[in-house]
């Protein structure tokens, strides 16, 4: 990749800016570099996730996270020499720089990952009455609400589709007729597209019991009323790194307590924080779950994922999340929907 430059950031930008970079490229790299092109580390997408779920803030720099030994590679090693180092290193990315330490290209292990063919099945949960959103869901079942257009699952289903996805199920029960009719088989997206249709409703996880087997590979499931630029690929990888038996996606929720909270021991006042604002973690509705898991999914029962979630947690499996900090929008409720429609061309 000879215009590395477009995966670099200066040594005093910002997290932000970082993911930012992250995003647009393909490489799943940033170059951390000084103005004269020398290499002072490199960012992956495990790095944020890592400084996320430390407490550090994404506005501030990247010093905080970058990998500052990062493997390189000289300009005069030749292509097989490269490609090797970063197999023995299990690497997709190397920098290759010259005599000065400066940078001259960027190597990538293979093709640009939406270009190839994934095998993993994805989950879309598209059965849900979308009660918040009446009257707008009387005669139509939410993920057929039009953002910009065009209805929010096919938004969702193109982005998938460009990460090398082909193989779909939607879990459909409120007016799933209409959303077959719609989607048909996914010939349309030269895609497969095949429906779980609950008889009743059977909570986010519920209808994975219905999935055909066998199930081979980590499969994504997903509420069908999101809208996010996270990069599917990069949340396999994830998991797939952290050896989990489940991922689970979560962002940063912030709320300002409207009062001064008083600290108290006893009868004695220790402090007053005045409108403090705290900040959780919070469930985004997005997981990968390794094909065994569904095995612990009940059938013919209501069954949602936090529940599932508490049982791997129980027989001791290691549950991974996952931070993003990319946009993401629940369009649960009309102002969401207003603002996914206002938003729609800043984030895609």
């Amino acid at each position: 990749m000879k215009d590395w430059k477009k995966t670099s950031v200066y040594k005093n930008a910002s997290i932000s800016e970082a993911l930012t970079t992250l995003e647009k490229t393909a490489s799943k790299i940033v170059l951390v570099v000084d103005e004269m092109d020398h290499l002072l580390g490199v960012i992956t997408d495990g790095d944020i996730r890592s400084g996320l779920l430390k407490g550090i803030n994404l506005d501030q720099p990247v010093h905080n996270i970058y990998n500052k030994f990062p493997t390189v590679a000289h300009e005069h090693d030749d292509v097989p020499l490269i490609h090797s180092i970063m197999k023995n290193k299990g690497i997709n990315q190397i920098p290759v720089l010259n005599d000065d330490k400066k940078v001259v290209r960027l190597e990538l292990l293979k093709e640009i990952l939406q270009h190839q063919k994934l095998n993993n099945s994805v989950v879309l949960m598209a059965g849900g009455k979308g009660t918040r959103l009446r009257p707008l869901t009387e005669n139509c079942p939410k993920p057929l609400l039009k953002v910009n257009g065009k209805p929010v699952l096919e938004i969702i289903i193109e982005k998938m589709i460009g990460y090398g996805f082909y193989k779909f199920f939607l879990s459909v029960n409120y007016k799933s007729e209409m959303i077959a009719d719609y989607f048909g088989d996914g010939s349309k997206w030269n895609i497969t597209i095949n429906y779980l249709r609950e008889k009743e409703r059977s909570g986010t996880a519920g209808s994975l019991s219905l999935l055909p087997k066998p199930v081979e590979k980590p499969i994504i499931v997903m509420n069908a009323d999101l809208l996010t630029t996270i990069n599917m690929n990069q949340l396999l990888e994830y998991h797939s790194i952290n050896g989990s038996s489940a991922t689970m996606c979560v962002r940063k929720y912030e709320f300002q307590i409207p009062f001064g909270v008083v600290n108290v021991d006893q009868e004695t006042l220790i402090s007053i924080e005045e409108k403090p604002l705290k900040d959780f973690f919070v469930n985004a509705g997005i997981y990968v779950l390794e094909p065994d898991v569904l095995e612990f999914i009940p059938r013919s029962t209501f069954y949602d994922m936090p529940d599932l979630l508490n049982v791997l947690l129980k027989k001791q499996r290691k549950v991974a999340v996952f931070p993003i900090g990319e946009y993401w929008l629940d369009i649960g409720r009309k102002h969401d929907f207003d603002r996914a429609n206002e938003e729609y061309y800043q984030f895609f």
